[in-house]
């Protein structure tokens, strides 16, 4: 029987949401070992001078622990 955590983490990109998950994917799994899941949490914008400069989303990780 596998045990799993939840952690919450935030990433960010320039470039969309989309990239944002995929950094926050990428540096969990490097961190973390067994990852299985991510559910998107919370999107918002960084907005300056009327311009989007900053895509964030907010994620919960899943992984199993290890025995």
């Amino acid at each position: 029987m596998a045990v799993a955590k939840i952690t919450e983490i935030q990433s960010s990109s320039s470039k969309s949401f989309e990239d944002a998950i995929k950094a926050g994917i990428k540096r969990a799994d490097a961190t973390l070992r067994n990852v299985t899941g991510a559910w998107v949490k919370d999107q918002k914008v960084k907005i300056a001078k009327g311009k989007i400069t900053e895509y964030r989303v907010i994620m919960k990780v899943t992984f199993i622990l290890d025995d």
